[in-house]
């Protein structure tokens, strides 16, 4: 266990509530919480006592004793908990830095944390993505994360790399044992093997950052198809305001929704069509930027009119992305012609349809088969486990196509380093 300084923060949320509490931790923990409390605190017990600035009360509450290194960041930890008025609370910090600690800094407990060897590098990304997390299955795969599961993973992973660069290398450095590792099938399935098992977790760690950051999708078609009132049934809310008149959308209107778990910011906007009104052509505008901020794209057409036309229509914007075709107002009309993957019959006014809408998106994203095994991740993970990936690709070919053995080592040697620094 490493030493530095004593710190201490107010632990819970800001605002009023029934139970506040400070945390410290440090070497001076222990002896500051004997001065405020006046009592010595036990381990493993919870103390009621008071809490005071010399001879003045602040507050009554519990004190709780963990010491290093078995507590959270490796360190003598107190907790005080107190009532959770704002007020008492800053007055009870502010008598605990007076005795000598200093106030935290945003995440530091954390950081003392992995410093201390008590979590990692992915786990304390977990801690503040189980915190912000929007649904459920994000809190649960943060959670997944911060008890190990993706740590393990990468261990596991780590541990068949080095075994393959100690065999490369050995065979390189003793020639005269004359070891043609090459040639050795063995060593060509451990190495296809781990490929695979990457592949896999790279898979499961993208799904992992969709549920941490979410999908953007934005809703474009032409004036009066429905487009509001499709949002209102995502948000099964009056959002958006529907109306008979076209062109009612003028700007665009987001929200947060949640689809099976997946966080989603869905964005309705302004129907695309030429137009002289200077309002509706900044609502237009605004709607075509949209189409390079989303991830996936409702194109919402009116089955009751000519379909062909209205995509010819905006057959200019840049459809780009993933894109799901609506065919709306199915009530009032219908659709002859045979239906792609990438295209659905919904009435907006019946809700006829929209379920199937929600699963076709959640098949887009590509969720469905992950969400029971998934854990928290984040783009710095995927982008290591990319790199990861290339460079055993790259040791892989070499092997095969029996390059120099020093390829093959160096190429292990990057995909191990870039594995290694996702964990820390």
């Amino acid at each position: 266990m490493k030493s530095y300084d004593t710190i201490a923060a107010i632990a819970t949320a800001p605002g009023v509530g029934g139970v506040g509490i400070v945390r410290i931790s440090g070497e001076a923990a222990l002896n500051i919480g004997k001065q405020i409390s006046n009592k010595t605190p036990r381990l493993g017990q919870a103390q009621f006592t008071s809490f005071k600035d010399g001879d003045k009360l602040i507050d009554t509450g519990i004190i709780l004793y963990f010491q290093g290194p078995n507590s959270f960041t490796g360190e003598d930890v107190i907790e005080l908990q107190a009532h959770g008025g704002p007020v008492i609370l800053n007055m009870l910090l502010q008598t605990v830095i007076q005795r000598g600690a200093r106030m935290a800094q945003a995440g530091e407990f954390s950081l003392r944390a992995f410093l201390n060897g008590k979590i990692d590098l992915v786990q304390a990304e977990a801690i503040a993505d189980l915190i912000s997390s929007a649904t459920e299955q994000a809190a649960i795969a943060a959670q997944r994360s911060l008890q190990g599961e993706f740590s393990n993973k990468i261990s596991a992973l780590l541990k068949q790399i080095i075994a393959l660069r100690v065999w490369v290398e050995a065979a390189i450095d003793f020639p005269e044992e004359e070891i043609d590792f090459l040639a050795d099938v063995q060593q060509q399935q451990q190495m296809q093997d781990l490929h695979q098992a990457l592949k896999q977790l790279l898979a499961q760690a993208q799904h992992g950052e969709l549920l941490n950051k979410g999908v953007v999708i934005g809703i474009i078609g032409p004036p009066n198809v429905g487009k509001s009132s499709i949002l209102n049934l995502f948000t099964k809310n009056e959002t958006a305001i529907v109306s008979e008149v076209a062109g009612t959308t003028r700007d665009i209107v987001k929200e947060n929704i949640n689809i099976q778990g997946v966080p989603v910011l869905i964005i309705d906007t302004a129907g695309i069509h030429i137009t002289k009104d200077k309002v509706e052509q900044e609502g237009i505008k605004r709607a075509k930027k949209i189409l390079h901020q989303a991830d996936i794209i409702l194109q919402v057409l009116d089955a009751s009119k000519n379909t062909q036309q209205q995509i010819d229509n905006l057959a200019d914007l840049p459809f780009n992305k993933r894109k799901i075709i609506i065919y709306n107002k199915s009530d009032i009309g219908n659709v002859d012609k045979q239906l792609t993957n990438n295209e659905i019959v919904l009435s907006a006014k019946t809700g006829k349809g929209f379920v199937q809408l929600e699963q076709k998106i959640i098949n887009m994203i590509g969720t469905a088969q992950n969400i029971e095994t998934s854990f928290s991740a984040r783009t710095r993970h995927i982008v290591q486990l990319q790199k990861t990936l290339k460079h055993l690709s790259m040791a892989e070919h070499n092997f095969l196509h029996k390059q120099a053995g020093e390829l093959v080592a160096e190429d292990l040697r990057q995909a191990q380093q870039h594995l290694s620094e996702i964990t820390g």
